[in-house]
């Protein structure tokens, strides 16, 4: 049986880079090579980024990448690695198609490409186009119409890329029919909870389904609100596993594989095989490559998936480093309450981007209790940020003597002036400003317009409230099982949670017990689910009715809330679109 060293490279990339993203994939191609690989491998739009959304639309763009991708073809042949053949992902148009309606002008595609001695051997386009959840690629791109089959040491690789693995059909089918010995996706699918575990069940499927080996490389890093966790999986013909990369890490995972012989080409399927792919084979040689002496045999390994709250804690760093650093900004700022709002998100910061370049402004108003205060206080302790108290009073008495105002005026009057204060700060040092709101918060209306909202990123924001406690006992957990000072107070986790605008202010006031509002909120958030239907599974027809309005009626706040780490199905946002001014309601 010929033998494979295959090199999955799971990166991160940051989208428009160009420069950037090609040094990036000459140096992990080098270090691929180093460790003996016959075939190396990157994620989907690694060249690019991913998603580049509307710069699709821009044909400089386009042509960018083209010229891109040549240019890295012919500095890796230069740099002495033009023997090896490398996969890259890469933004591309469509050369011979015509005009037509319903597509993209300039019939841009998602594309991969094959590199080898100093040229472009191969290309080749996504066939199935996800239109569903963050996803616009039907507005984007055209799809490919081929199963490209790479011919490498003696062995047929056929190549996908991420949807054609989710969706039935197509590819997968396509290299069992081509007689296919590995089957390589390559993939920039963002992370959501629980995903790792579909993830490994799909590939495992199509890896049956193929009839062959097959390979799964993710990105990692994050983009925007996306974030990509990587968790790389290389699967044997028979589902089981043969290597899995770490999560949340780059990394190079380099597996030994033996692989079927490919057919003499000419009795090798050629033409339509299944949905009407067309097999376009190139050959980079026949023979089967020597016994692996460039290196010792490389031991794939499986990493262990992190637990369920590891993991989302693990997003939520890995999704804030990456737009803070991405967007060249030096420091966060965060206005610190003493709550476990304010102090997850510290944590989280300091995690990020380390305490030092995380500052903390504690902002009591007359309201603010003395436990707040000193929880505040005693976080930065712990945690070692930057810290300082502005107090408030004096701003808020100058307004309450220029405008007379009671009530819900005057309590959102002290979160406008602190989330004024923020910005102030922000503009004077050049801090990045966090806004610390929950999804719980932000589904219901339950925070101030340009106070509490203040901030370019929204750490927790697709964060359910009671989440937001889960993972401040795991992160005070994990920080003591390491022998290390746990960084968020106890009693900012024990407390009554309470925005403190009026004398006794508890959250539960306003608002049911979290764990049941949560429940609510997941089903008609995050599951499309009716009023009839979140009562029928046990709720309160009333408290069903008044929940889904406060959601309902709070949609022009949430369109104006920062971009925040997307880590359920459907975070608000691109999962979920509604209009702002919209006369249906549920009733139950």
């Amino acid at each position: 049986m010929p033998q494979l060293r295959l090199a999955l490279n799971q990166i991160d990339s940051t989208v428009g880079d160009l420069a950037a993203n090609a040094e990036s994939v000459l140096r992990w191609t080098r270090h691929s090579a180093e460790r003996g690989a016959h075939l190396v491998a990157f994620p989907e739009m690694v060249l690019t980024g991913y998603p580049v959304e509307d710069l699709a639309l821009r044909s400089s763009f386009v042509e960018a990448s083209r010229a891109a991708l040549r240019a890295l073809a012919a500095r890796l042949a230069a740099e002495g690695l033009g023997e090896l053949p490398v996969i890259v992902g890469y933004l591309d148009r469509c050369a011979t198609d015509r005009p037509k309606y319903g597509q993209p002008a300039g019939a841009p595609q998602n594309a991969g490409a094959v590199l080898h001695r100093g040229e472009v051997v191969l290309t080749y386009a996504k066939h199935h186009l996800p239109n569903y959840g963050v996803f616009d690629e039907f507005r984007y791109f055209v799809p490919g119409d081929t199963l490209p089959v790479l011919r490498v040491g003696g062995v047929d690789v056929a190549l996908a890329i991420c949807e054609d693995l989710w969706q039935d059909g197509g590819r997968v089918p396509a290299a069992r029919s081509a007689g296919a010995g590995l089957l390589l996706s390559v993939n920039a699918s963002p992370y959501e909870r629980d995903k790792d575990d579909t993830r490994l069940e799909l590939v495992r499927r199509r890896a049956l389904e193929a009839g062959c080996t097959t390979a799964y490389l993710a990105m990692t890093g994050g983009q925007d609100e996306l974030v990509f966790d990587g968790d790389s999986i290389v699967v044997g013909a028979d589902g089981e596993v043969v290597a899995r990369a770490p999560q949340f890490t780059e990394c190079c995972v380099v597996v030994d594989l033996d692989l079927p012989a490919a057919a003499p080409l000419a009795d090798a399927p050629d033409g339509v095989v299944d949905d009407g792919l067309r097999v376009e084979r190139v050959v980079l040689g026949e023979e089967p490559v020597a016994p692996y002496e460039a290196a010792p045999p490389a031991a794939g390994g499986c990493a262990e998936p992190l637990d369920d709250t590891e993991e989302v804690y693990s997003a939520l760093v890995a999704g804030l480093r990456a737009y803070v650093v991405k967007n060249g900004f030096r420091s966060v700022l965060i206005g610190l309450s003493g709550g476990i709002d304010s102090a997850l998100v510290a944590a989280i910061a300091c995690d990020a981007v380390g305490a030092e370049q995380v500052y903390g402004v504690s902002m009591p108003s007359k309201y603010s209790s003395r436990h707040s205060r000193d929880d505040a206080a005693e976080l930065a302790r712990r945690t070692g940020l930057h810290y300082r108290t502005v107090p408030i009073e004096p701003m808020f008495d100058a307004y309450m003597g220029a405008v007379k105002l009671t009530g819900l005026a005057e309590e959102n009057l002290q979160s406008r002036l602190r989330g004024t204060l923020l910005m102030a700060i922000s503009n004077q040092e050049g801090h990045l400003v966090l806004a610390p709101g929950n999804k719980s918060e932000l589904a219901v209306g339950y925070s101030t317009l340009y106070g509490d909202s203040v901030g370019a990123y929204g750490p927790i924001k697709d964060v359910y409230k009671t989440w937001v406690f889960r993972l401040a006992e795991w992160r005070n957990r994990a920080a003591r099982e390491r022998g290390q000072t746990p960084p968020i107070p106890e009693n900012s986790i024990t407390k009554p949670p309470s925005a403190e605008l009026r004398p006794g202010q508890v959250d539960t006031d306003s608002l049911p017990d979290y764990p049941v509002l949560d429940a609510i909120l997941e089903l008609y958030v995050d599951r499309d689910r009716g009023a009839d239907e979140i009562v029928a599974a046990g709720y309160d027809r009333e408290l069903v009715t008044r929940t889904l309005r406060m959601v309902d009626t709070a949609e022009y706040k949430r369109r104006q809330y920062p971009p925040g780490t997307k880590i359920s199905p459907k975070g608000f946002g691109k999962d979920r679109r509604l209009p702002i001014t919209n006369g249906w309601r549920e009733t139950a």
